[in-house]
């Protein structure tokens, strides 16, 4: 006897990823769909982020925290003010930070978790999943 299959097909998350760097926002959009989990939005300015945002509401945001005109600790603030998004994780996307120049238990920025650039996918998969409680 053959197990029963699920019918209904599991609703995949949504990601907006705000980050000016396009490179960045292609290969991580590509690698995150490609676990069939995630549709995923990109922007490369803080407005047009916050905008995606309001009108989508994903699941969770992944910041970029040093953007030209609207750095990713304004839009983080504007995201938190907004009725339609204030309950949104962020995760914030960092260069300005190393590694090794953070304690084991320094993984926030301002109460928001972050990840350091470059992205390695195993380590994003898991704080995503760990935002997202799946």
């Amino acid at each position: 006897m053959e197990p029963l299959k699920s019918t209904s097909p599991s609703i995949k998350k949504t990601i907006l990823i705000i980050d000016d760097e396009e490179d960045f926002c292609f290969f991580v959009k590509l690698n995150l769909e490609k676990t069939g989990k995630y549709d995923v939005l990109t922007a490369i300015s803080g407005s047009d982020g916050l905008k995606l945002a309001i009108k989508h509401q994903p699941d969770l945001i992944l910041l970029d925290i040093i953007m030209p005109v609207m750095p990713g600790t304004k839009v983080a603030e504007e995201l938190l003010n907004h009725k339609a998004t204030k309950d949104i994780p962020i995760i914030f996307v960092t260069a300005i930070v190393k590694r090794g120049e953070l304690g084991p238990r320094d993984d926030k920025i301002g109460g928001r978790y972050f990840i350091f650039k470059p992205v390695k996918l195993n380590e994003l998969l898991v704080e995503i999943e760990n935002r997202l409680g799946s």
